[in-house]
């Protein structure tokens, strides 16, 4: 879990991830710890490294807006890593109410009613609120269905589903980085985070590096274990209703081969559908057999 000093935590780890060849600083060789030592990213900022070290030791809590900018310079932030530095220096900024992981009607009508492409609302700390029947066919293999976050670094089948797994559970985190800055003290976001860090080493390295990235567009590569490989764009939608909350679709480019694997997951969808409604109680039975991959 994070330290009450976020603002000194997240500016350490970015650092940490520079080298002086990258801000155009002379290189003098090995160094003790890796990245720049806070007296270049001073000079950078053009602040007194006196200044910037009590900034990261959160001896100073109230940087001015000009302050964060040249920080953000000297450290090379995109335009997502400055504006959670923005949101970790000034609390003010962007400041948001708790996420709600209560699910309108109409998304999920709006979710079954996009019949040829896998569809799902994700909340903040990337529960997985509902799907259509696509959606829940693309990630069947997984044991649940219900975090991204956990299905990623908990479940050993995301290593084969994940045509690259270092890569997804990158984004996923850096995502979810994100996230814990829109909506800071989200105690779900926080239950999620306390969760993963104590289950998997693999997330706690991530979370450390402090890397900020929200899900907007992406290309995914996927191996499914009826439909194959599957090259799917990803969009995803905030829902302005409900803060936090976005609705994310997969699509293919007509004529590909992806494309036809998406139709062959749709006819897998609607055998499942078919299968449920004419044994609407077997995840009940398979549930009390122990089966954990109803």
């Amino acid at each position: 879990m994070d330290s009450e000093n976020k603002l000194g935590d997240y500016l350490r780890a970015r650092r940490a991830l520079l080298r002086p060849q990258d801000v155009s600083l002379p290189d003098d060789g090995p160094r003790r710890v890796p990245g720049l030592r806070r007296d270049e990213v001073a000079l950078l900022a053009g602040v007194s490294t006196d200044y910037y070290i009590r900034l990261e030791q959160g001896r100073e809590r109230r940087p001015s807006d000009q302050v964060l900018r040249s920080i953000a310079c000297a450290l090379r932030l995109d335009d997502a890593a400055a504006a959670h530095l923005f949101r970790l220096g000034l609390p003010v900024f962007g400041a948001r109410a708790a996420t709600s992981l209560t699910i309108a009607p109409e998304l999920l009508r709006l979710m079954e009613s996009v019949p040829d492409m896998p569809a799902f609302l994700v909340g903040a700390a990337q529960d997985i609120l509902g799907a259509n029947g696509m959606a829940r066919e693309l990630y069947r293999g997984f044991s649940r269905y219900d975090n991204l976050l956990r299905m990623i670094f908990l479940d050993p089948y995301a290593r084969s589903f994940y045509g690259d797994w270092d890569a997804a559970a990158r984004l996923a985190v850096s995502n979810l980085r994100n996230s814990s800055s829109q909506f800071p003290g989200d105690e779900h976001i926080e239950r999620v985070v306390g969760e993963l860090t104590l289950r998997s080493p693999a997330f706690a390295n991530l979370w450390a590096r402090y890397e900020v990235r929200p899900r907007t567009r992406e290309e995914k590569h996927f191996v499914h274990p009826q439909v194959g490989e599957l090259r799917l764009h990803f969009e995803t939608l905030a829902v302005a209703s409900a803060p936090g909350q976005h609705l994310s679709v997969y699509s293919a480019e007509p004529g590909s081969a992806s494309h036809d694997g998406l139709i062959l997951l749709r006819r897998l969808a609607e055998q499942s559908a078919a299968t449920d409604f004419e044994n609407p109680n077997q995840e009940e039975e398979a549930l009390e057999q122990g089966d954990t991959r109803a």
